[in-house]
Protein backbone atom coordinates (compact mmCIF):
# COMPACT_ATOMS: atom_id res chain seq x y z
CA UNK A 1 0.00 0.00 0.00
CA UNK A 2 1.24 3.59 0.31
CA UNK A 3 0.46 6.23 -2.12
CA UNK A 4 -2.56 7.43 -0.20
CA UNK A 5 -3.43 10.15 -3.12
CA UNK A 6 -6.90 9.79 -2.33
CA UNK A 7 -9.00 10.48 0.98
CA UNK A 8 -9.06 7.04 2.55
CA UNK A 9 -12.19 5.68 4.41
CA UNK A 10 -11.45 4.49 8.46
CA UNK A 11 -10.25 1.07 8.83
CA UNK A 12 -13.08 -0.13 11.33
CA UNK A 13 -16.62 -0.06 11.89
CA UNK A 14 -18.26 -0.64 15.01
CA UNK A 15 -20.62 -2.35 13.74
CA UNK A 16 -19.59 -5.98 13.00
CA UNK A 17 -21.06 -6.81 9.45
CA UNK A 18 -22.13 -10.24 8.57
CA UNK A 19 -20.94 -11.54 5.03
CA UNK A 20 -23.35 -12.81 2.18
CA UNK A 21 -22.81 -16.97 2.14
CA UNK A 22 -20.23 -16.58 -0.76
CA UNK A 23 -18.19 -14.09 0.77
CA UNK A 24 -14.72 -14.34 2.11
CA UNK A 25 -14.72 -13.91 6.29
CA UNK A 26 -17.40 -12.63 8.69
CA UNK A 27 -17.55 -9.97 10.99
CA UNK A 28 -15.36 -6.72 11.04
CA UNK A 29 -12.90 -7.72 8.29
CA UNK A 30 -12.02 -3.95 7.06
CA UNK A 31 -8.07 -3.19 7.15
CA UNK A 32 -5.84 -1.41 4.70
CA UNK A 33 -2.14 -3.20 4.12
CA UNK A 34 -2.95 -6.49 6.50
CA UNK A 35 0.87 -7.89 7.98
CA UNK A 36 0.84 -11.64 7.50
CA UNK A 37 -1.54 -13.67 9.56
CA UNK A 38 -0.05 -15.12 12.60
CA UNK A 39 -0.92 -17.56 15.85
CA UNK A 40 -0.16 -16.15 19.52
CA UNK A 41 -2.00 -17.94 22.33
CA UNK A 42 -4.55 -19.61 20.21
CA UNK A 43 -5.90 -16.72 18.44
CA UNK A 44 -4.93 -15.20 14.82
CA UNK A 45 -3.52 -11.34 14.93
CA UNK A 46 -3.48 -9.00 11.96
CA UNK A 47 -2.46 -5.32 12.00
CA UNK A 48 -3.01 -2.66 9.50
CA UNK A 49 -2.23 0.74 8.37
CA UNK A 50 -2.66 3.31 11.45
CA UNK A 51 -1.99 0.74 13.77
CA UNK A 52 -5.73 -1.00 13.63
CA UNK A 53 -5.02 -4.66 14.10
CA UNK A 54 -7.97 -7.27 14.05
CA UNK A 55 -8.42 -11.13 15.56
CA UNK A 56 -9.86 -14.16 15.04
CA UNK A 57 -10.24 -17.40 17.09
CA UNK A 58 -10.82 -19.60 13.54
CA UNK A 59 -9.43 -17.56 10.83
CA UNK A 60 -12.90 -17.25 9.59
CA UNK A 61 -14.97 -14.72 11.82
CA UNK A 62 -12.92 -11.12 13.16
CA UNK A 63 -13.27 -8.56 15.28
CA UNK A 64 -11.33 -5.39 16.04
CA UNK A 65 -8.10 -6.40 17.59
CA UNK A 66 -5.49 -4.97 19.73
CA UNK A 67 -3.93 -1.65 18.50
CA UNK A 68 0.01 -1.95 18.29
CA UNK A 69 1.78 0.97 19.26
CA UNK A 70 3.77 3.32 16.35
CA UNK A 71 0.59 4.13 13.94
CA UNK A 72 2.89 4.17 10.40
CA UNK A 73 2.17 2.20 7.56
CA UNK A 74 1.77 -1.20 6.11
CA UNK A 75 3.19 -3.41 9.38
CA UNK A 76 4.56 -7.19 9.28
CA UNK A 77 4.90 -9.88 12.06
CA UNK A 78 7.02 -12.79 12.00
CA UNK A 79 7.52 -15.07 15.58
CA UNK A 80 10.88 -16.27 16.28
CA UNK A 81 11.85 -17.90 19.30
CA UNK A 82 9.86 -16.21 21.90
CA UNK A 83 9.50 -12.98 20.45
CA UNK A 84 7.13 -11.48 17.48
CA UNK A 85 9.06 -8.95 15.86
CA UNK A 86 6.93 -6.08 14.37
CA UNK A 87 8.00 -3.65 11.63
CA UNK A 88 6.57 -0.41 10.56
CA UNK A 89 7.15 2.28 8.81
CA UNK A 90 6.88 6.07 9.59
CA UNK A 91 6.46 8.57 6.98
CA UNK A 92 7.28 8.15 3.26
CA UNK A 93 4.41 7.06 0.41
CA UNK A 94 4.24 10.08 -1.35
CA UNK A 95 2.40 11.43 1.83
CA UNK A 96 2.85 15.14 2.05
CA UNK A 97 4.92 15.15 -1.27
CA UNK A 98 7.27 13.33 0.40
CA UNK A 99 9.68 10.14 0.42
CA UNK A 100 11.39 10.70 3.31
CA UNK A 101 10.47 7.62 5.65
CA UNK A 102 12.63 5.10 8.49
CA UNK A 103 10.98 1.66 8.71
CA UNK A 104 11.24 0.31 12.58
CA UNK A 105 10.89 -2.59 14.83
CA UNK A 106 9.28 -3.73 17.91
CA UNK A 107 9.05 -6.98 19.54
CA UNK A 108 6.72 -8.42 22.09
CA UNK A 109 6.83 -12.47 23.48
CA UNK A 110 2.32 -11.74 22.90
CA UNK A 111 0.25 -10.40 20.89
CA UNK A 112 -2.88 -10.74 23.05
CA UNK A 113 -3.07 -8.02 25.77
CA UNK A 114 -4.45 -10.04 27.86
CA UNK A 115 -1.53 -12.20 28.17
CA UNK A 116 0.92 -11.56 30.93
CA UNK A 117 3.94 -11.92 28.14
CA UNK A 118 2.47 -8.88 25.92
CA UNK A 119 4.21 -5.38 26.57
CA UNK A 120 6.15 -3.94 22.79
CA UNK A 121 9.85 -3.00 23.04
CA UNK A 122 11.04 -0.73 20.90
CA UNK A 123 14.33 -2.13 19.10
CA UNK A 124 14.50 1.34 16.56
CA UNK A 125 15.31 2.31 12.87
CA UNK A 126 16.78 -0.65 10.56
CA UNK A 127 16.04 0.99 7.02
CA UNK A 128 15.49 4.97 5.81
CA UNK A 129 15.32 6.53 2.31
CA UNK A 130 15.94 10.70 2.10
CA UNK A 131 13.01 11.74 0.43
CA UNK A 132 16.11 12.17 -2.80
CA UNK A 133 17.39 8.76 -3.30
CA UNK A 134 16.05 6.14 -5.29
CA UNK A 135 14.00 4.46 -2.59
CA UNK A 136 11.00 5.21 -0.26
CA UNK A 137 11.65 3.17 2.80
CA UNK A 138 7.79 1.44 3.37
CA UNK A 139 6.24 -1.50 3.35
CA UNK A 140 8.51 -3.95 4.83
CA UNK A 141 8.24 -7.68 5.17
CA UNK A 142 9.97 -10.33 6.88
CA UNK A 143 11.59 -13.76 5.74
CA UNK A 144 13.41 -15.88 8.49
CA UNK A 145 15.00 -18.69 7.07
CA UNK A 146 17.49 -21.05 7.91
CA UNK A 147 18.53 -19.19 11.05
CA UNK A 148 19.19 -15.46 8.85
CA UNK A 149 16.52 -12.78 9.24
CA UNK A 150 15.90 -10.88 5.67
CA UNK A 151 13.74 -7.44 5.59
CA UNK A 152 12.80 -6.21 2.40
CA UNK A 153 11.05 -2.55 1.41
CA UNK A 154 10.21 -0.24 -0.69
CA UNK A 155 7.96 1.44 -3.64
CA UNK A 156 7.34 2.28 -6.90
CA UNK A 157 9.29 5.14 -6.49
CA UNK A 158 12.89 3.53 -6.82
CA UNK A 159 14.08 -0.12 -6.13
CA UNK A 160 12.71 -2.60 -3.70
CA UNK A 161 15.83 -2.83 -1.38
CA UNK A 162 16.63 -6.28 0.61
CA UNK A 163 18.62 -5.96 4.31
CA UNK A 164 19.40 -8.52 6.79
CA UNK A 165 19.07 -8.52 10.19
CA UNK A 166 20.01 -9.65 13.54
CA UNK A 167 17.61 -12.54 14.68
CA UNK A 168 18.26 -12.09 18.30
CA UNK A 169 17.80 -8.87 18.39
CA UNK A 170 16.08 -6.98 15.62
CA UNK A 171 18.29 -5.06 14.84
CA UNK A 172 20.29 -4.23 11.29
CA UNK A 173 23.03 -6.40 11.10
CA UNK A 174 26.93 -3.99 11.54
CA UNK A 175 28.07 -3.06 8.12
CA UNK A 176 25.05 -4.50 6.29
CA UNK A 177 24.21 -2.36 2.92
CA UNK A 178 20.66 -2.79 0.76
CA UNK A 179 20.86 -4.51 -2.28
CA UNK A 180 18.40 -3.99 -5.05
CA UNK A 181 16.06 -6.97 -5.94
CA UNK A 182 13.17 -5.56 -7.60
CA UNK A 183 11.16 -1.91 -9.26
CA UNK A 184 7.83 -1.48 -10.43
CA UNK A 185 6.12 -3.12 -7.36
CA UNK A 186 5.83 -1.84 -3.71
CA UNK A 187 3.85 -4.26 -0.20
CA UNK A 188 6.46 -7.05 -0.99
CA UNK A 189 6.94 -10.21 0.54
CA UNK A 190 9.40 -12.94 1.02
CA UNK A 191 8.77 -16.64 0.99
CA UNK A 192 11.26 -19.84 0.86
CA UNK A 193 10.43 -23.16 -0.75
CA UNK A 194 12.27 -26.02 -2.04
CA UNK A 195 15.45 -24.53 -2.81
CA UNK A 196 13.97 -21.03 -4.06
CA UNK A 197 13.58 -17.94 -2.61
CA UNK A 198 10.51 -16.07 -3.97
CA UNK A 199 9.97 -12.33 -3.81
CA UNK A 200 6.13 -11.30 -4.28
CA UNK A 201 5.06 -7.91 -4.42
CA UNK A 202 2.10 -5.98 -5.82
CA UNK A 203 1.54 -3.88 -8.79
CA UNK A 204 -0.57 -1.91 -10.39
CA UNK A 205 -2.28 0.84 -8.53
CA UNK A 206 -4.21 1.44 -4.41
CA UNK A 207 -6.07 3.74 -2.38
CA UNK A 208 -8.64 4.02 -5.83
CA UNK A 209 -11.48 1.73 -4.26
CA UNK A 210 -12.95 0.10 -7.24
CA UNK A 211 -10.68 1.59 -9.83
CA UNK A 212 -7.50 0.08 -8.34
CA UNK A 213 -5.80 -1.83 -9.84
CA UNK A 214 -3.40 -3.55 -7.70
CA UNK A 215 -2.26 -7.29 -8.20
CA UNK A 216 0.07 -9.68 -7.13
CA UNK A 217 3.31 -11.05 -8.88
CA UNK A 218 6.22 -13.24 -8.19
CA UNK A 219 9.51 -13.96 -9.39
CA UNK A 220 12.03 -16.32 -7.72
CA UNK A 221 16.17 -16.75 -7.17
CA UNK A 222 18.52 -19.26 -6.19
CA UNK A 223 19.71 -16.59 -3.27
CA UNK A 224 18.19 -14.64 -1.16
CA UNK A 225 19.96 -11.45 -2.82
CA UNK A 226 18.44 -12.37 -6.10
CA UNK A 227 18.26 -11.89 -9.57
CA UNK A 228 14.82 -12.20 -8.95
CA UNK A 229 13.19 -13.60 -12.38
CA UNK A 230 9.69 -14.10 -13.59
CA UNK A 231 8.79 -17.65 -15.42
CA UNK A 232 9.25 -15.87 -18.70
CA UNK A 233 13.16 -15.05 -17.68
CA UNK A 234 11.89 -11.59 -17.25
CA UNK A 235 14.00 -9.83 -14.43
CA UNK A 236 11.83 -8.15 -11.67
CA UNK A 237 14.46 -5.43 -11.95
CA UNK A 238 13.55 -4.65 -15.05
CA UNK A 239 9.61 -4.73 -14.18
CA UNK A 240 9.15 -8.61 -14.47
CA UNK A 241 6.59 -10.55 -12.45
CA UNK A 242 4.29 -13.69 -12.74
CA UNK A 243 0.41 -13.52 -11.54
CA UNK A 244 -0.22 -14.52 -8.86
CA UNK A 245 -4.05 -13.32 -7.48
CA UNK A 246 -5.91 -10.18 -9.14
CA UNK A 247 -9.30 -9.09 -9.14
CA UNK A 248 -12.14 -11.59 -8.85
CA UNK A 249 -15.94 -11.40 -9.06
CA UNK A 250 -16.88 -8.42 -6.50
CA UNK A 251 -13.67 -8.97 -5.01
CA UNK A 252 -11.63 -5.55 -6.74
CA UNK A 253 -7.64 -4.75 -6.16
CA UNK A 254 -5.80 -8.09 -4.44
CA UNK A 255 -2.76 -6.60 -2.79
CA UNK A 256 -0.40 -7.30 0.60
CA UNK A 257 0.34 -10.79 0.42
CA UNK A 258 1.28 -12.97 3.02
CA UNK A 259 1.94 -16.92 3.54
CA UNK A 260 0.18 -19.12 6.24
CA UNK A 261 0.63 -22.55 5.81
CA UNK A 262 -1.21 -24.50 7.80
CA UNK A 263 0.64 -27.68 7.54
CA UNK A 264 -1.16 -31.09 6.20
CA UNK A 265 -0.76 -29.86 2.99
CA UNK A 266 -3.31 -26.82 3.31
CA UNK A 267 -1.43 -23.53 2.31
CA UNK A 268 -3.72 -20.00 3.09
CA UNK A 269 -2.73 -16.49 1.95
CA UNK A 270 -3.28 -13.61 3.67
CA UNK A 271 -4.44 -10.42 1.65
CA UNK A 272 -6.40 -7.22 1.31
CA UNK A 273 -8.46 -6.51 -1.46
CA UNK A 274 -9.05 -2.71 -2.08
CA UNK A 275 -12.58 -2.68 -2.76
CA UNK A 276 -14.95 -5.37 -1.91
CA UNK A 277 -18.32 -4.33 -3.49
CA UNK A 278 -20.52 -5.70 -1.19
CA UNK A 279 -18.94 -4.10 1.50
CA UNK A 280 -19.65 -0.33 0.37
CA UNK A 281 -16.52 -0.63 -1.79
CA UNK A 282 -14.40 -0.60 1.64
CA UNK A 283 -10.96 -2.51 1.87
CA UNK A 284 -11.06 -5.55 3.54
CA UNK A 285 -8.97 -8.66 4.98
CA UNK A 286 -9.02 -11.91 2.98
CA UNK A 287 -7.73 -15.49 2.80
CA UNK A 288 -7.71 -17.84 0.33
CA UNK A 289 -5.90 -20.85 -0.54
CA UNK A 290 -2.23 -20.71 -2.12
CA UNK A 291 -1.22 -23.93 -4.72
CA UNK A 292 2.00 -24.61 -5.98
CA UNK A 293 1.98 -25.49 -9.77
CA UNK A 294 5.69 -25.58 -11.67
CA UNK A 295 7.18 -23.87 -8.48
CA UNK A 296 5.23 -21.15 -8.74
CA UNK A 297 2.81 -19.55 -6.43
CA UNK A 298 -0.84 -19.36 -7.33
CA UNK A 299 -4.02 -18.10 -6.02
CA UNK A 300 -6.37 -21.21 -4.88
CA UNK A 301 -10.22 -20.92 -4.18
CA UNK A 302 -12.72 -21.98 -2.43
CA UNK A 303 -15.31 -24.38 -3.98
CA UNK A 304 -18.12 -23.10 -5.83
CA UNK A 305 -21.21 -23.82 -4.54
CA UNK A 306 -22.79 -26.80 -6.81
CA UNK A 307 -23.96 -30.26 -7.76
CA UNK A 308 -20.30 -32.23 -8.47
CA UNK A 309 -19.53 -35.62 -8.32
CA UNK A 310 -16.76 -35.99 -5.66
CA UNK A 311 -13.76 -38.42 -6.86
CA UNK A 312 -10.99 -40.08 -4.79
CA UNK A 313 -7.86 -39.26 -6.60
CA UNK A 314 -6.56 -42.77 -4.84
CA UNK A 315 -8.75 -44.77 -7.03
CA UNK A 316 -10.92 -41.95 -9.48
CA UNK A 317 -13.74 -43.54 -7.82
CA UNK A 318 -16.57 -41.74 -6.92
CA UNK A 319 -18.38 -41.32 -3.36
CA UNK A 320 -22.19 -42.52 -3.58
CA UNK A 321 -25.07 -43.40 -1.58
CA UNK A 322 -24.48 -47.09 -1.05
CA UNK A 323 -28.05 -48.11 -2.48
CA UNK A 324 -28.99 -51.36 -4.67
CA UNK A 325 -27.96 -50.85 -8.41
CA UNK A 326 -30.63 -50.18 -10.49
CA UNK A 327 -30.25 -50.55 -14.45
CA UNK A 328 -31.14 -48.11 -17.57
CA UNK A 329 -33.37 -50.06 -19.86
CA UNK A 330 -32.28 -49.87 -22.95
CA UNK A 331 -32.42 -52.45 -26.28
CA UNK A 332 -29.39 -54.03 -26.73
CA UNK A 333 -30.41 -55.49 -30.55
CA UNK A 334 -30.45 -51.65 -31.01
CA UNK A 335 -26.91 -51.12 -29.78
CA UNK A 336 -24.82 -53.78 -30.68
CA UNK A 337 -27.00 -55.24 -33.95
CA UNK A 338 -27.90 -51.74 -35.66
CA UNK A 339 -27.43 -50.86 -38.83
CA UNK A 340 -25.80 -48.03 -40.67
CA UNK A 341 -28.95 -46.36 -41.54
CA UNK A 342 -31.11 -47.29 -38.45
CA UNK A 343 -32.41 -43.93 -36.81
CA UNK A 344 -30.35 -42.36 -33.69
CA UNK A 345 -32.17 -41.47 -30.91
CA UNK A 346 -31.07 -40.43 -27.27
CA UNK A 347 -31.01 -42.74 -24.18
CA UNK A 348 -32.65 -40.79 -21.35
CA UNK A 349 -30.44 -40.45 -18.36
CA UNK A 350 -31.62 -41.81 -14.97
CA UNK A 351 -33.43 -39.20 -13.15
CA UNK A 352 -33.52 -39.27 -9.44
CA UNK A 353 -37.29 -39.62 -9.77
CA UNK A 354 -36.43 -43.61 -11.22
CA UNK A 355 -34.89 -44.67 -8.23
CA UNK A 356 -35.11 -42.52 -4.73
CA UNK A 357 -38.46 -44.61 -4.58
CA UNK A 358 -35.88 -47.85 -3.83
CA UNK A 359 -33.63 -45.92 -1.63
CA UNK A 360 -33.85 -46.93 2.53
CA UNK A 361 -35.88 -44.19 4.04
CA UNK A 362 -33.45 -44.03 7.10
CA UNK A 363 -29.69 -43.42 7.45
CA UNK A 364 -27.81 -45.16 4.46
CA UNK A 365 -23.87 -46.12 4.48
CA UNK A 366 -21.66 -44.30 1.41
CA UNK A 367 -19.36 -45.87 -0.30
CA UNK A 368 -16.66 -45.40 -3.67
CA UNK A 369 -17.95 -46.55 -6.90
CA UNK A 370 -17.29 -46.16 -10.91
CA UNK A 371 -18.64 -42.72 -11.95
CA UNK A 372 -21.68 -44.04 -13.80
CA UNK A 373 -23.68 -40.45 -13.42
CA UNK A 374 -26.16 -42.02 -11.83
CA UNK A 375 -28.11 -39.85 -9.11
CA UNK A 376 -26.63 -41.54 -6.14
CA UNK A 377 -23.32 -40.13 -7.34
CA UNK A 378 -23.93 -36.29 -7.15
CA UNK A 379 -23.86 -33.86 -4.12
CA UNK A 380 -25.02 -30.58 -3.85
CA UNK A 381 -22.24 -28.51 -2.18
CA UNK A 382 -23.89 -25.37 0.03
CA UNK A 383 -22.45 -23.12 2.43
CA UNK A 384 -24.14 -22.75 5.49
CA UNK A 385 -22.79 -18.91 6.97
CA UNK A 386 -24.69 -18.95 9.98
CA UNK A 387 -22.12 -22.16 10.69
CA UNK A 388 -19.12 -20.27 10.83
CA UNK A 389 -16.28 -21.71 8.65
CA UNK A 390 -12.51 -21.93 9.54
CA UNK A 391 -9.63 -19.75 7.65
CA UNK A 392 -11.13 -17.99 4.73
CA UNK A 393 -13.58 -20.99 3.95
CA UNK A 394 -17.15 -21.58 5.38
CA UNK A 395 -18.61 -24.78 6.75
CA UNK A 396 -20.76 -26.58 3.92
CA UNK A 397 -23.50 -28.88 3.96
CA UNK A 398 -23.08 -32.03 1.50
CA UNK A 399 -26.34 -33.38 0.34
CA UNK A 400 -27.19 -35.68 -2.09
CA UNK A 401 -28.72 -33.92 -4.92
CA UNK A 402 -32.21 -32.56 -5.50
CA UNK A 403 -32.46 -34.50 -1.85
CA UNK A 404 -32.11 -33.25 1.87
CA UNK A 405 -29.60 -35.89 2.78
CA UNK A 406 -27.02 -35.23 4.36
CA UNK A 407 -23.18 -36.01 4.51
CA UNK A 408 -22.70 -36.79 8.45
CA UNK A 409 -19.85 -38.13 10.36
CA UNK A 410 -21.00 -41.18 12.68
CA UNK A 411 -19.13 -41.52 16.44
CA UNK A 412 -17.52 -44.32 15.58
CA UNK A 413 -15.37 -41.89 12.07
CA UNK A 414 -17.45 -44.10 9.70
CA UNK A 415 -19.61 -41.69 7.00
CA UNK A 416 -23.04 -41.93 6.05
CA UNK A 417 -26.10 -40.29 4.46
CA UNK A 418 -28.53 -39.07 7.28
CA UNK A 419 -32.25 -38.32 6.16
CA UNK A 420 -32.38 -34.70 6.72
CA UNK A 421 -29.96 -32.17 7.23
CA UNK A 422 -30.85 -30.41 10.91
CA UNK A 423 -27.43 -28.15 10.90
CA UNK A 424 -25.79 -30.33 13.60
CA UNK A 425 -22.06 -30.20 14.20
CA UNK A 426 -21.94 -34.00 12.21
CA UNK A 427 -23.30 -32.61 8.72
CA UNK A 428 -21.18 -29.51 8.60
CA UNK A 429 -17.85 -30.04 6.74
CA UNK A 430 -14.41 -27.96 6.19
CA UNK A 431 -13.42 -28.28 2.16
CA UNK A 432 -9.79 -26.92 2.24
CA UNK A 433 -8.18 -26.51 -0.70
CA UNK A 434 -4.17 -28.09 -0.90
CA UNK A 435 -1.42 -26.77 -2.62
CA UNK A 436 -2.16 -29.56 -5.37
CA UNK A 437 -5.62 -27.97 -6.19
CA UNK A 438 -7.20 -31.05 -5.03
CA UNK A 439 -9.38 -30.71 -1.64
CA UNK A 440 -8.94 -32.03 2.03
CA UNK A 441 -12.78 -32.56 3.09
CA UNK A 442 -12.77 -32.44 7.18
CA UNK A 443 -15.75 -32.71 9.58
CA UNK A 444 -16.15 -30.34 12.02
CA UNK A 445 -16.53 -32.65 14.97
CA UNK A 446 -13.43 -34.16 14.34
CA UNK A 447 -11.31 -31.03 13.13
CA UNK A 448 -9.37 -30.93 16.04
CA UNK A 449 -8.38 -34.77 15.78
CA UNK A 450 -7.09 -33.99 12.69
CA UNK A 451 -8.96 -36.75 10.53
CA UNK A 452 -10.46 -36.46 7.25
CA UNK A 453 -12.13 -38.22 4.57
CA UNK A 454 -10.03 -41.22 3.55
CA UNK A 455 -10.46 -43.61 0.93
CA UNK A 456 -8.74 -46.87 2.68
CA UNK A 457 -9.20 -48.47 -0.45
CA UNK A 458 -10.74 -48.62 -3.93
CA UNK A 459 -14.06 -48.79 -2.46
CA UNK A 460 -13.98 -48.19 1.27
CA UNK A 461 -14.25 -43.96 2.39
CA UNK A 462 -13.73 -43.14 6.49
CA UNK A 463 -12.26 -40.66 8.63
CA UNK A 464 -8.64 -41.58 9.20
CA UNK A 465 -5.51 -39.15 9.71
CA UNK A 466 -4.84 -36.93 7.08
CA UNK A 467 -1.36 -38.26 5.51
CA UNK A 468 -0.11 -34.87 3.11
CA UNK A 469 2.20 -37.43 0.94
CA UNK A 470 -1.12 -39.89 0.24
CA UNK A 471 -3.38 -39.26 -2.25
CA UNK A 472 -5.69 -42.00 -0.08
CA UNK A 473 -7.64 -38.14 1.57
CA UNK A 474 -7.28 -35.85 -1.36
CA UNK A 475 -10.63 -35.35 -3.58
CA UNK A 476 -11.92 -33.36 -6.58
CA UNK A 477 -14.92 -31.98 -7.31
CA UNK A 478 -16.00 -32.54 -11.10
CA UNK A 479 -18.99 -31.06 -12.59
CA UNK A 480 -21.43 -33.49 -13.66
Amino acid sequence: MTRLFRPTLGLSLALACQSPATAQLAGDVFIHDPSTVVESGGKWFTFGTRGGGLVSEDGWTWANGPVRPGGGVAPDVVKIGDRYYVAWAVGGGGMSGGHASDVKIMWTKSLDPASPDFEYHEVGTVASSDGVENNDAIDPAFLYHDGRLWLSYGTYFGSIRLVELDPESGRRLEGNEPVDIAIDMEATALLYRDGWYYLLGTHGTCCDGPNSTYNIRVGRSRDVRGPYVDNMGIPLLKGGGKLVAAAQGRMIGAGHFGRIDLGGGIEKMSLHYEADMDRSGRSVLAIEPLLWRDGWPVAGRNLDPGTYEIQSARSGNALQLKVDFVRIPFDARASFMAGPDDPVKPVPGQSLSDVAGTWPKDAVRVDLSAYMVRPNQHWTITPVPEAGGWFGAPYYKITVAGTERALAATPADEVQAVPAFTGADAELWRIDQLTDGSYRITPKTRAGADLALVAIGASTPTLARFDPQSDAGRWRFVRP
